[in-house]
């Protein structure tokens, strides 16, 4: 039985939150003499809002959850660095991550020293939930899922996550960084049926704004007031929540550009299955495609030679001579298909 309690580290449960000098005066017309700010009005001078009201307001109606159940971050990153320094003791806990995935659940477990077990997915980048209940262990407080996955940019299997979260008794992770380009699977629905999960999204791919960092997480009130309570007290600045306000109350555009990424990524994938030294292009529920050529390293070369920039994955798990190529333009993505059919 899941207990949030259970495993909240007990330095965190004893900690008193840094109180900002706006938590003391929730109005928004007065005189600020409380927080040592400049009285000039350059529309900079005041703090932004540490509880990002206006911003979760707006979520709250885009994603048809309540505002108590948002935390937003300095992009997803410090989101999964604020999980692992809640939930994680340094030296003695251990999450668990599903190679090939995104990087940086590796990175910032290194960095908060907690200790990574890695189950690989499958050929078909599928997870097995016995192969991952055989890495847990007393000590296991995380497990992530990426889902559409990053770099395989398939949706994970619903009913292994399911399991994970009905059987393990830590926090599930389930990062949709990609799931704008295919709302249908998202895990928002489910979120009040599991105390434990946790679901990370981003304003970086689908919504246009990588630049301005903002990170989103939903998860139940009480997860949510314990990230709440250790995050940055300022870690959104006030040109990042103007910018997302602004872009976030026009959905129509946010929506053409992702049908316009789809439309594109299937031309793509037709185009790209012709070419003669491409073995194959996987399927993907995300805004870029997965590929794998007879000879990567040179196409990767070749590429950056006709400035045309794409990932190389053929040193990942599973991604062997595979190039992960993102859904540019229409212009962008013909220069790419222009050029494969040259080399």
């Amino acid at each position: 039985m899941f207990d949030l309690n259970n495993i909240i580290r007990e330095n965190i449960k004893k900690m008193v939150p840094y109180s900002t000098a706006r938590d003391e005066y929730k109005g928004s017309e007065g005189v600020f003499l409380d927080a040592n700010e400049s009285p000039f009005n350059t529309g900079l001078n005041r703090y932004p809002d540490p509880h990002h009201t206006e911003l979760k307001i707006i979520c709250s109606q885009l994603k048809k959850v309540q505002p108590e159940n948002i935390l937003f971050g300095n992009g997803s990153d410090e989101i999964i660095d604020l999980i692992y320094r809640v939930f994680c003791e340094p030296g003695l806990h251990n999450a668990i991550i599903l190679p090939p995935a995104y990087g940086m659940y590796k990175v910032a477990a290194q960095l908060n020293n907690v200790g990574v077990k890695e189950v690989c997915l499958n050929e078909n980048f599928q997870p097995d939930a016995e192969k991952i209940f055989a890495e847990i262990n007393e000590n296991t407080r995380i497990v992530f899922f990426c889902s559409p996955n990053n770099p395989s940019g398939n949706i994970i299997n619903k009913e292994v996550i399911k399991t994970v979260l009905k059987k393990f008794n830590g926090i599930v992770v389930v990062d949709e960084a990609y799931i704008d380009f295919c709302e249908e699977h998202t895990w928002l629905k489910e979120l009040n049926n599991y105390p434990n999960l946790i679901i990370i999204q981003t304003f970086s791919k689908a919504w246009g704004m990588a630049g301005i960092r903002l990170g989103a997480m939903f998860a139940s009130a009480s997860v949510v007031e314990v990230l709440h309570k250790i995050k940055p007290p300022y870690n959104i600045n006030i040109l990042t929540q103007r910018v997302a306000l602004q872009a976030l109350q026009n959905k129509n555009q946010k929506e053409t550009w992702v049908k316009a990424i789809v439309s594109q990524k299937v031309i793509m994938q037709k185009v790209l299955e012709t070419l003669p030294f491409t073995e194959k292009v996987y399927p993907s529920d995300a805004n870029f495609l997965l590929v794998k050529f007879l000879d990567s390293e040179k196409i990767f070369t070749y590429l950056l030679e006709q400035k045309i920039i794409v990932r190389n994955r053929s040193n990942v798990q599973l991604c062997s001579g595979c190039l992960r190529i993102s859904v540019g333009t229409m212009d962008e993505n013909l220069k790419l298909l222009e050029a494969l059919k040259n080399f």
